[in-house]
């Protein structure tokens, strides 16, 4: 059976939808799969198993070297914002003051030159000259426009010559002296930070054979993934399952493991990827924007926000 005339026509001077469609053009869609979601037991910087983990207080845990270098880094960069913000600052006072003091120069030639002017004669006044030009003298409105005309050949911007291309400023917004967390972007500080402690299963009881380390809930003993949902004590930085720590440690008022007094607020939950299961409740679709670009042929890849 023949195909449809109108996919396979192409002698337009446009492209169809159903060219850019073959061309992967437009919005492009993948669901995503078990190897592109975070585990819960990696660094949400290096996305390797974490090494002395540190959690903040919105449950995203990093390596402790990992989180360290990054708040240093945003330090850094505040530090060397404000820098630049300052000098800015000092700039444009300096750019006011030069320009007060020249707005008051201009104001005193003109008074200079109104006041002490040449002398008329009377020759000059007695051959009938227009009334706006007696004299010869104009007054101080061509006193103002004449320095106004030097000061303009003076500043002139031509933009067909390179030496004489004005240069845009560029403003420098005041920066937030407040270093964020990176992976939820809400303000952090060093001293929130908590350490948190997994429980490692035993490996003479487990048949796993593999050399992974694998952890489990201190209180049910369930292995923990990512289709459970954790919290962790910040008091003492214990890690159990969301039912134990609902059903015993909040009913309790006390850790399982060491008995240190810890409160319902005290209860962490942990952020985690998700299973590849819709019913996980996560984003799993990665969506990517291809642009096809007017008149060149050529495409720009436009990359969507990705949830997952």
């Amino acid at each position: 059976m023949p195909q449809r005339h109108s996919k396979n026509n192409n002698d337009l001077a446009f492209f169809t939808y159903e060219e850019k469609r073959k061309l992967g053009y437009g919005t492009q869609k993948e669901r995503l799969g078990k190897d592109s979601i975070k585990p819960f037991d990696a660094c949400c910087l290096c996305l390797k198993p974490f090494i002395d983990p540190l959690c903040c207080p919105k449950g995203h845990v990093f390596c402790k070297e990992c989180i360290y270098e990054c708040l240093l880094a945003q330090k850094k960069d505040i530090k060397r914002k404000l820098v630049a913000y300052e000098a800015q600052q000092k700039q444009a006072k300096e750019d006011e003051e030069e320009k007060r003091l020249q707005q008051r120069a201009r104001e005193l030639e003109s008074f200079d030159r109104q006041n002490h002017s040449a002398v008329p004669t009377e020759s000059s006044s007695n051959h009938g000259s227009a009334p706006g030009d007696r004299n010869n003298f104009h007054g101080a409105n061509s006193v103002k426009t004449t320095s106004f005309e030097e000061e303009a050949l003076r500043t002139m911007k031509a933009f067909w010559l390179p030496s004489a291309t004005p240069d845009a400023p560029v403003k420098v917004d005041a920066p937030s002296t407040d270093t964020t967390c990176p992976e939820g972007n809400e303000k952090l500080k060093l001293k929130s930070l908590f350490p948190i402690q997994f429980t490692e299963e035993d490996k003479n009881e487990t048949k796993n054979k593999n050399f992974e380390t694998s952890y489990i809930c201190p209180s049910c003993k369930v292995t923990l993934t990512n289709t459970i949902s954790l919290v962790a004590v910040n008091t003492c930085g214990h890690v159990f399952c969301k039912k134990c720590g609902d059903k015993f440690v909040k009913a309790d008022r006390a850790c399982l493991v060491c008995n240190k007094g810890c409160k319902e607020k005290n209860l962490v939950p942990l952020e985690k990827g998700g299973t590849g299961f819709s019913a996980h409740g996560d984003k799993l679709e990665a969506v990517e924007f291809k642009h096809l670009g007017s008149g060149s042929g050529l495409g720009l890849v436009k990359p969507a926000p990705k949830g997952i």
